[in-house]
């Protein structure tokens, strides 16, 4: 068995690419999203109780390799994920889409704390997760931020919520941001295509962007693409 720890759309093409090999396949999801897009094959939803509770499930259910396709922000996960397979002698490998490419006007920051504290605008177009809110709660601008499902409070005091799922296309974002007077756009360096129409829109409109790095990983096998990992799984003895 392979588990892939998901909720992307890397990990949703593994698991296809798998089943459509007969390989057994489990996927994780973390059932923060209502009505998910669910991968092939079995699928669970639900955490594992931390690194102990992983390991056990990995021990119980004789799990032979570990595919960590999260989000690259996940960062408790993919640690738990890299303990856990140390503990159970379980090969793990880790797929990362690639992050996005550095433009000019972008600024860069190490945590979503220290975004907060990093507006060179009045008027902020917050796309960093409803997770996140929280650090901008004391912040005086005036914040558009858009995700999939409803924020809890804490919450900035003057807020415009809009959930929304992409893709999002070049011109809605100009007409979005154009529309909310935005001077300033705050993400988080996760990559991919699906995301980049708010960067080119951005760019268009002479808009500094701040950046959120990724997190550090563990010191575990990485790859960048779905290919890789399908290779991976044949190699690692699976």
């Amino acid at each position: 068995m392979i588990l892939v720890l998901g909720g992307t759309g890397e990990a949703r093409e593994l698991a296809r690419r798998l089943v459509a090999a007969e390989r057994k396949v489990v996927s994780s999801l973390a059932g923060r999203v209502s009505n998910p897009a669910l991968p092939a094959g079995e699928v669970r939803i639900g955490g594992f109780g931390g690194v102990y509770g992983l390991a056990e499930w990995l021990r119980d259910n004789a799990v032979r390799a570990v595919v960590d396709a999260t989000h690259p922000f996940a960062r408790q996960i993919t640690q738990n994920a890299f303990e856990a397979c140390q503990r159970v002698g379980v090969p793990l490998l880790i797929l990362r889409r690639p992050g996005f490419a550095p433009r000019p006007g972008w600024v860069w920051v190490d945590s979503v704390a220290e975004a907060a504290r990093t507006l060179p605008g009045a008027r902020v177009f917050l796309t960093t997760g409803r997770q996140d809110l929280a650090e901008f709660a004391g912040c005086p601008q005036w914040f558009l931020a858009r995700m999939v499902e409803p924020p809890e409070p804490p919450l900035p005091h003057r807020i415009e919520v809009l959930l929304a799922r992409g893709p999002f296309t070049v011109d809605g974002e100009l007409e979005l941001m154009r529309s909310r007077r935005i001077d300033v756009l705050v993400t988080k360096d996760s990559g991919g295509a699906m995301t980049s129409a708010k960067l080119d829109a951005a760019q268009q409109l002479g808009i500094p962007v701040v950046v959120v790095r990724r997190p550090p990983l563990p010191p575990a096998e990485m790859v960048a693409s779905v290919d890789d990992a399908v290779s991976w799984s044949g190699t690692a003895g699976v």
